[in-house]
């Protein structure tokens, strides 16, 4: 018990200085950046116009008249006691319009994370038990491929095929254009999430594949399982192997949502999805710096969420684990 408190505390000190260290480094960037808030959002014309009065007022409200770092212990120190700020953008609370946009966003990351986590490990054994025959170099090339290709090609080819050739699925957006919140059913979401998804999952699927067949391979090649196959057992890949090669893999799979995530701005942009990923690059290119510092650090606490949950998960799956963990 005291080990597991120990463990607990240590992880929450390392979830503290990493939210801090991400908020800092996206103020930095955003506070490097070359664009001017006022300039984005109303427009050189606008501003030339203006009395001097109103002018003033306007970098106010932008902060731009504040020095960087008072801004940035401002909005910690608020931050610290649970307000995140008003989006500039949106004039409303931050949590607010991230908690909406979280929303959204979640069928997207959900479905891409489960496919490519599925996908990539039923794969990947297949490749590793047939290893040299044609299944394996099917399943290698596929990933190979696909691994190298820019998640935003693959968003563009899958609308293209899916959406302007064969008209199978919506071409964009969360919900059917015009319809109202309340009339949009489970299926309409899913079928609008379809594509963004699969896009997002092309990229993990390879790459959990091609690391669940160098450990399935390497597993087959073990003597017990040499002894198994000369004694005749069956369903040796279900008894034996899947148990070896699941805790490398739930490492891949919990650590590709920091991939996902990042994916997911590229993604929501092309497929006009209206998710935290798209919220971000209106953040970012229109200087609404509350929202964008929001937006990195719900980001950063889900990636460390998953990456804690793969932690506990180790135990459970290999019980040596949890041995050793009580030895120390």
């Amino acid at each position: 018990m005291r080990h597991r408190l120990g463990s607990a505390g240590k992880k929450l000190i390392r979830m503290a200085l990493l939210l801090l260290g991400t908020s800092l480094t996206a103020f930095l960037l955003m506070a490097a950046s070359p664009l001017d808030p006022l300039q984005t959002n109303i427009g050189q014309a606008a501003l030339g116009s203006m009395t001097r009065e109103q002018v003033d007022r306007l970098e106010e409200y932008w902060g731009t008249d504040t020095p960087p770092m008072e801004r940035y212990l401002g909005w910690l120190e608020s931050a610290l006691k649970g307000d995140f700020g008003t989006s500039l953008l949106y004039r409303r609370p931050v949590l607010e319009v991230i908690g909406q946009r979280l929303g959204s966003s979640l069928w997207l990351l959900l479905t891409a994370w489960l496919l490519s986590g599925t996908l990539g490990f039923v794969l990947g054994l297949t490749a590793g038990a047939n290893r040299g025959r044609w299944p394996d170099k099917l399943v290698r090339g596929c990933c190979l491929v696909l691994s190298s290709a820019p998640v935003f090609w693959l968003a563009l080819l899958l609308l293209m095929v899916f959406s302007v050739w064969l008209k199978v699925l919506p071409i964009g957006l969360a919900v059917p254009i015009g319809a109202e919140a309340a009339s949009v059913t489970l299926i309409q979401r899913l079928r609008h999430a379809l594509l963004p998804a699969l896009a997002l999952s092309i990229s993990g699927i390879a790459g959990i594949a091609l690391h669940t067949r160098e450990k399935t391979a390497d597993e087959m090649e073990r003597d017990y399982i040499l002894y198994a196959q000369a004694m005749g057992e069956r369903h040796i890949l279900l008894r034996h192997v899947v148990r070896n090669v699941a805790l490398p893999a739930i490492t891949l799979q919990f650590a590709s949502i920091g991939e996902i995530v990042g994916g997911s701005v590229l993604v929501e942009q092309v497929f006009s999805y209206p998710g935290l990923g798209q919220a971000a690059v209106s953040a970012g290119l229109g200087g609404d710096m509350p929202l964008l510092l929001g937006i990195a650090v719900v980001t950063a606490a889900l990636v460390f969420g998953g990456n804690l949950t793969a932690d506990l998960l180790y135990g459970a799956i290999d019980p040596r684990i949890r041995r050793e963990a009580a030895k120390r």
